[in-house]
């Protein structure tokens, strides 16, 4: 059995995946933005989950997260799950606070980001955004083609790490709405075989999954030039590199 950190999983696609995740044996962290969202999981903390807390938009909270989930130890898996749909926090939430993580907690064999197929309507453009939120100053889809190309570098330059990004689909949570079409309980399987799984293809690398099946990304995701100076510009503003990972 694992051990599972998910952030942001107090509700949406977080939340099954740790119920799921927690009803199959293994353990499971979850993450909560504050003491007040901590009701949302009691559920699981009666079963035994473990939950970390801090507000992923604010970078003094993601160090504190990440030194809450090493105090834990022993995890396995992180699914970065956590994300925002508009607004200053985009930035910081969607790509500053995985990167962050991914360095800060070192140890998981197996990472998954969650993407968006809205990725392909990313742009590449990497001056003048505000990576700490003060100002919108990307969208949503090129927050997700970022986190998209993060996990396709890890995948490239740290080969004994499993990375994948995962496009859940347009799912009726409440980011996604309750007119989403697509299928809830097939938003949130591929994230928990990628963290889980024995099967060769759950431990394979660099993938770009929707549903189960490997797609193909957006070209950038997987262009090393892009990624490099993604990386760059994310360890210059928090002043953390994946040095330690390699």
């Amino acid at each position: 059995m694992a051990r599972v950190f998910i952030t942001g999983s107090t509700d949406g696609l977080g939340l099954a995946a740790a119920e799921t995740l927690l009803r199959e044996g293994h353990e499971v962290i979850l993450h909560a933005r504050s003491a007040e969202r901590l009701p949302a999981v009691q559920h699981l903390l009666d079963r035994g989950a473990q939950c970390v807390l801090g507000d992923l938009a604010v970078t003094a909270d993601n160090r504190q997260i990440a030194e809450q989930a090493n105090g834990i130890g022993g995890i396995d898996a992180v699914i970065h799950n956590a994300g925002v749909l508009s607004g200053p926090a985009l930035l910081p939430v969607n790509v500053v606070a995985p990167y962050l993580l991914t360095a800060l907690i070192p140890g998981p064999l197996r990472l998954v980001y969650l993407s968006s197929g809205m990725h392909r309507g990313g742009t590449t453009g990497l001056d003048g955004l505000d990576w700490a939120g003060r100002t919108t100053t990307a969208s949503y889809s090129t927050t997700k083609l970022q986190v998209t190309a993060l996990s396709a570098a890890l995948a490239r330059l740290v080969p004994h790490v499993a990375s994948n990004a995962v496009d859940p689909g347009w799912v009726p949570t409440r980011m996604g709405g309750r007119s989403a079409p697509d299928d809830l309980e097939l938003g949130h399987r591929t994230q928990e075989w990628l963290a889980t799984s024995d099967d060769p293809e759950a431990l394979s690398s660099g993938g770009y999954w929707y549903h189960g099946q490997r797609q193909t990304p957006h070209p950038a995701a997987n262009d090393p030039r892009f990624q490099d100076a993604l990386l760059a510009r994310l360890a210059e503003h928090t002043g953390v590199t994946l040095g330690a990972l390699a």
